[in-house]
């Protein structure tokens, strides 16, 4: 019996530990053993003892790296330290999103023999159509998920950058969801807008009788945050003026109602997002440097929706899901191909307004192109022969003239050399030339 086989029951003991499913690998990518969670989330009614891992998890029949991921035991194996990466595991209730970390274990000579691998479901992401939550799977998406993961069990101050309409706030959401302060409130703060008078009045709130209309005291959004998160929306819109008076509450994390002297105590984790580049905002003196500082420990950059090219198909079922839960619409494969070939300006914010507006033109459960927004169908091209006859009569030209016109079109569009062109015409290239000689 081999030293693997005599501690094998040891081992597998050692795994039940977790909560988590966690599995020992050889070098070689094969499950050693498993522990209980693992064998009921991916056994799929199978033993899952000395099969590859990747053919478990990602149905491969090669390993993630040579798959287009990243394979977190060649990684664990080549720095010899701890390693974690995002991936899409296949379960047999569907596809989710796994948080996976990796040891190496050494043998007493220090050398690496074994990998432990936990895998931890991500709950606030979906690799399928949800009903709530982030959704995507593409590499993009991935990405920023993999950063929300990153910074969720600390107290980091999040900073989310990203056009408007790719979901700041429900990425705001998912790092609330992820951390400790889950259980808490989270409170968002749409910061545009905001004048001097109320900013005081809303994020500290006041005391009754603190000026003229304060009818009764009123609590802030900052108090309302105790224990939880403050998402500060459109952050980089905050007047200057009253950026220092968010620096001090940041530094200091005390506050005042208005027309109170008594200070209180601030306890909330901060999630920041703008659309706007606060570096440039910061050389041009319109955002205080101390304050981007403090706002920015850990920057996500959001993907726009023309770079989640692979997430679409899935977004817009989701998006009917949640649009229309009583049909099962769905889009035509012309209407598919029209949103593939649009640039999005509005990201997801604008997708969603689309597929709801298409949803009540079509008539039956199918959004065909002409449901679609103008903007977002091809232009139809022009005709490149057009006929000077009646509708009657039926337009009859000089093949000569047929024959320029259409090689005119043609050598406008072709992307290759004269010699190619002439080939794909199926006539020499001396001929070639001497019929466009008078062109």
């Amino acid at each position: 019996m081999s030293v693997l086989q005599r501690d094998l029951p040891e081992l597998t003991a050692i795994l039940d530990g977790y909560t988590a499913p966690a599995i020992l690998l050889g070098l070689d990518y094969r499950i050693l053993t498993a522990n209980r969670a693992y064998r009921s989330t991916y056994g799929d009614g199978q033993p899952v003892r000395d099969r590859l891992c990747y053919a478990v998890s990602h149905r491969n029949t090669v390993p993630c790296d040579q798959a287009g991921e990243s394979c977190p035991l060649r990684a664990a194996v080549a720095s010899g330290t701890p390693q974690r990466a995002l991936h899409v595991h296949y379960t047999p209730q569907g596809e989710e999103h796994v948080d996976v970390e990796t040891r190496p274990v050494r043998n007493k000579d220090g050398e690496i023999m074994y990998v432990v691998e936990v895998l931890r479901p991500v709950r606030v992401a979906s690799a399928t159509s949800g009903t709530q939550g982030l959704v995507g799977r593409g590499a993009a998406f991935r990405r920023m998920l993999e950063l929300v993961q990153r910074v969720a069990g600390s107290e980091a101050a999040v900073l989310l950058l990203g056009e408007s309409g790719t979901g700041k706030e429900a990425v705001a959401q998912a790092i609330h969801a992820s951390c400790q302060r889950a259980q808490g409130p989270f409170v968002p703060v749409e910061c545009s807008g905001l004048t001097e008078s109320l900013f005081e009045s809303e994020l500290f709130g006041h005391e009754k009788g603190a000026f003229t209309g304060a009818q009764q005291r009123k609590v802030g959004l900052i108090e309302a945050a105790q224990g939880g998160t403050l998402f500060l929306d459109e952050v980089g819109d905050i007047p200057l003026s009253l950026q220092v008076k968010l620096l001090r509450l940041l530094e200091t994390r005390t506050f005042r109602r208005v027309g109170s002297v008594d200070a209180k105590r601030a306890d909330f984790r901060l999630v920041c997002a703008t659309h706007r580049d606060l570096k440039s905002l910061v050389a041009a003196g319109d955002f205080r440097q101390d304050l981007y500082y403090r706002i920015s420990a850990f920057p996500i950059p959001l993907p726009a929706l023309r770079e989640r090219g692979d997430d679409l198909p899935l977004l817009v079922e989701t998006l009917l899901r949640r649009i229309q839960p009583r049909r099962k619409v769905s889009l035509a494969p012309e209407a598919m191909a029209c949103l593939q070939g649009y640039s999005f300006p509005g990201n997801v914010r604008e997708l969603r307004n689309i597929l709801e507006r298409a949803s009540l033109l079509a008539d039956s459960d199918t959004i065909l192109p002409e449901h679609l927004p103008e903007e977002c169908r091809p232009a139809t091209p022009a005709d490149p022969y057009p006929s000077t006859a009646s509708p009657s009569e039926p337009a009859i030209l000089p093949l000569e003239e047929v024959e320029q016109r259409y090689l005119r079109d043609i050598l406008a569009r072709f992307p290759g050399d004269r010699r190619t062109l002439a080939g794909k015409l199926g006539i020499s290239e001396r001929t070639f030339y001497r019929k466009i000689k008078g062109l």
